[in-house]
């Protein structure tokens, strides 16, 4: 998965940067079809904004937001919103997926008399 690091309106140091980075190359563990992730950081009005935005296939989109005043506990806050978000994709896709053939129940035949 393709992780970048998008800085605006501040400097960032290379432990933030990696932070980030880390935290969000965990993310494909939930969901094997994630491609890329984009975070953003940025500060606004005295407070720090995060943004990560993963796309995966078949064009599914998940957003994540956060605003607050540190910027490890905004990264900690949208990975976990990220999370949620996989997870109900996640089951949804499973829940839609007809099932196995261990799993389809034949109706017994009453006996014959």
């Amino acid at each position: 998965m393709n992780v970048s690091v998008v800085v605006r309106h501040m400097e960032v140091t290379d432990a933030m940067r990696s932070y980030a980075q880390e935290k969000a190359s965990r993310l494909p563990r939930l969901f094997n079809g994630l491609q890329s992730a984009v975070i953003t950081l940025d500060l606004d009005a005295g407070d720090h904004l995060v943004e990560i935005v993963a796309s995966a296939s078949h064009k599914a989109v998940f957003i994540a937001r956060q605003r607050g005043s540190d910027m490890y506990a905004c990264v900690d806050q949208c990975i976990h919103k990220l999370k949620q978000q996989l997870r109900r994709h996640k089951d949804r896709v499973r829940d839609r997926q007809a099932p196995g053939h261990d799993q389809t129940m034949v109706p017994e035949r009453p006996p014959e008399q």
